[in-house]
């Protein structure tokens, strides 16, 4: 997807195939669907005026289906977007009078003609910047993409008003589970360092449901080390519950009340509590360093903000990007949703959470610079050890030395 930098707020689309394929005798066979992708991209990404078809081989030739603009009736303008996007905030974010005050702060921009005639790339951007200047809420954003996608249309529902698509949810974790392998389910990285240290990247936070054997896995993979790094700089957020699975490695059987989330349109309070069973070794007894920088958000902050509040992690990096919001899409038009967060957390140690202040560091260093304080420390700790096989204290002090250099 590329945009075009002579024309704001317009895109192509790109679509490569085999360049063991001859182009014309694939277009003539996929042509239908090649129409229908057309036709979903008008629908729900007007600014992709043009289409193309090609092949990542030298000098391959190009199909274009540009946009012939029949369903441009079928959006809705940029002002109707914003109204809608402002009725959804009043009805749905967590705080009322914060999203009264940010609506009645747009509407003064909406009256000033400051979104009309806007592409949809520019007027989300615009209205997602100005909404979180008014509520200082980051997970506050008016983003691309609106109602299902291609084949996920809403199922009738059956005489008994069941949706009849709900035999169907095993199918879709199922695909889901699919979907996670291919980055596996966001640990990028397992590694034992020299010393005997285990180091766990994580860029997100999944669904145990989905990611519970490669979560444990990981869990195996570092339960002989001496100590444990876990890297949540690049970690972008995820699921409460999969934050749980993950801390419950962390913590005894007993199980450890872990956060709480108001929902604020019920009036109900759920409670986050570690596992009393889990399907492998749990990580106990050993010190566990946990990386943080600005870009760590959301889930990533839950797994920094509870085991520090429990006094089981030691936090080296910057201060995290604070939201602390639980948030749900809500669909606009075809084009375009916001993502209005509907419910807090709350955390049982500290009573409060990270919003808008960030998980404030225990040792706070440049993001760059974490991982070296950290493996320092956690090669001290393998120094301080009385029973360190003298080949891992050789380990330990040959790479210690290394980063002291």
């Amino acid at each position: 997807m590329l945009r075009d930098g002579d024309v704001p707020g317009e895109l192509t689309v790109r679509v490569f195939i085999p360049a063991t394929e001859d182009l014309a005798a694939w277009a003539v066979t996929h042509r239908e669907r090649m129409e229908e992708l057309r036709r979903e991209l008008s629908l729900r990404l007007p600014s992709a005026r043009l289409l193309e078809f090609t092949s990542g081989a030298p000098d391959a030739p190009v199909i274009s289906v540009p946009d012939d603009g029949s369903l441009a009736a079928e959006q809705l303008p940029s002002r109707d977007i914003v109204v809608k996007a402002l009725a959804l905030l009043r009805e749905n974010y967590v705080f009322p009078e914060l999203a009264g005050q940010a609506a009645t702060a747009v509407e003064t921009r909406l009256a000033a003609g400051e979104y009309d005639n806007l592409d949809e790339i520019t007027l989300s951007e615009l209205l997602t910047s100005h909404l979180q200047d008014a509520t200082g809420d980051k997970h506050l954003r008016v983003r691309l993409g609106g109602g299902p996608g291609p084949g996920r249309r809403r199922a009738p529902e059956r005489d008994g008003g069941e949706p009849a698509d709900r035999e169907d949810r095993e199918a879709r974790r199922l695909k889901m589970r699919q979907i996670g392998r291919l980055d596996n389910f966001g640990i990028h990285r397992v590694e034992r360092l020299d010393g005997n240290i285990g180091y766990l990247d994580l860029r997100r936070v999944p669904m145990p449901e989905n990611a519970g054997p490669a979560i444990t896995a990981a869990m195996e993979l570092v339960r002989g080390t001496y100590a444990l790094i876990i890297d949540l700089r690049l970690n972008g957020g995820g699921a409460p519950h999969g934050v749980a699975f993950w801390c419950s490695y962390l913590l005894p059987e007993e199980p450890t009340h872990l956060n709480d989330i108001f929902h604020a349109d019920t009036g109900e309070t759920r409670q986050f509590w570690s596992l009393p069973y889990l399907p492998g070794s749990r990580y106990l007894d050993r010190p566990v360093y946990v990386l943080t920088s600005s870009r760590t958000f959301s889930g990533g902050e839950d797994f920094c903000y509870t085991l520090q509040a429990l006094g089981r992690a030691e936090l080296i990096g910057e201060t995290t990007g604070g939201g602390a919001h639980p948030t749900r899409p809500f669909p606009i038009s075809a084009a375009v949703h916001i993502a209005i967060p509907f419910a807090r957390s709350i955390n049982p140690v500290t009573g409060t959470n990270w919003q808008g202040t960030g998980v404030i560091p225990d040792i706070p260093v440049p993001a760059d610079d974490a991982y070296r304080v950290a493996y320092a420390k956690a090669l001290r700790h393998v120094a301080g050890l009385g029973d360190v096989p003298p080949p891992i204290a050789d380990e330990a002090r040959d790479a210690l030395a290394t980063l002291t250099d």
